[in-house]
């Protein structure tokens, strides 16, 4: 399957991406904020160039694990900006570990081969669906650090990840917003263009990853209408975030992993 991903600096980049976000989830603690960043910029370097080795080749590739690799590399392109903006934001090793994780799942599920594209609409559809997965993905990891900084005030610890509670609700908020709005964009494009996306006959259909997406969508505007109206936060907001998210990854990473290692279809 590692043959799969084509040319070599693809996989040589994998592998750097790899040891990288290695580095960084065993040693974080230990490595100065500039060596810190260094390696972090390496690791996200690398990542970028593994997935555009998928995306690029001949033919291009693409599934349920590159899909998850790059809603990560968004996350972590998210985080190096936030980084900057606040540097007490603490979450090298979890984000490393995330990180290395789904560069090596690419490696082993480097997915389908599109030797043509059926619609010149499909490449807007999967752009638009893959930045809503990392506005998400971005949004439920501030969701972790503002329940950890909560149960830290509740203890009166240190507030574990760096970034005032406010700070980061508000953070959170933000992605869910700009997610929200381009999973919108997401469902409308393949409503609107089905059988230009998918072929002659295959206009909009009841499948698993239609049903979870909807459904995510309806979690999320229940989650914006309830912040907006009752008032919603904390605990309980987080809880409706992780379910939305819960559904719309099984809406495409569940459903093509069951397609792809599971029953071995395309």
């Amino acid at each position: 399957m590692i043959l799969a991903f084509g040319a070599s600096w693809g996989l040589l980049a994998a592998v750097g991406a790899a040891v990288s976000y290695g580095v960084l989830a065993l040693a974080a603690s230990r490595l100065s904020i500039n060596t810190l960043r260094t390696v972090l910029f390496a690791a996200w370097l690398f990542h970028a160039i593994a997935l555009a080795a998928g995306l690029l080749g001949e033919p291009p590739q693409f599934g349920f694990a590159p899909a998850l690799s790059m809603t990560v590399w968004l996350v972590l392109t998210v985080y190096g900006i936030e980084s900057r903006l606040f540097p007490q934001l603490q979450a090298h090793w979890a984000l490393a570990g995330l990180g290395g994780s789904a560069v090596l799942l690419s490696l082993a599920f480097p997915g389908m081969s599109y030797h043509r594209v059926a619609s010149p609409w499909l490449p807007l559809h999967w752009a638009l669906g893959i930045a809503s997965y990392g506005l998400f993905a971005a949004a439920v990891v501030h969701g972790w650090l503002m329940t950890r900084s909560e149960k830290s005030i509740r203890q009166a610890a240190q507030n574990n990840a760096g970034v005032p509670l406010m700070t980061l609700e508000r953070l959170t908020f933000r992605f869910v917003e700009a997610g929200f709005i381009l999973l919108s964009a997401t469902l409308f494009v393949g409503w609107l263009f089905a059988e230009q996306l998918y072929g002659p006959g295959l206009a909009w259909q009841w499948n698993h990853k239609t049903v979870f997406s909807v459904l995510a969508w309806l979690v999320f505007a229940g989650l914006l209408i309830g912040r907006a109206r009752l008032g919603w936060r904390g605990r309980k907001a987080v809880r409706v975030l992780y379910l939305g998210s819960g559904l719309l990854l099984l809406g495409y990473a569940g459903s093509r992993f069951v397609l792809e290692v599971v029953l071995h279809r395309a």
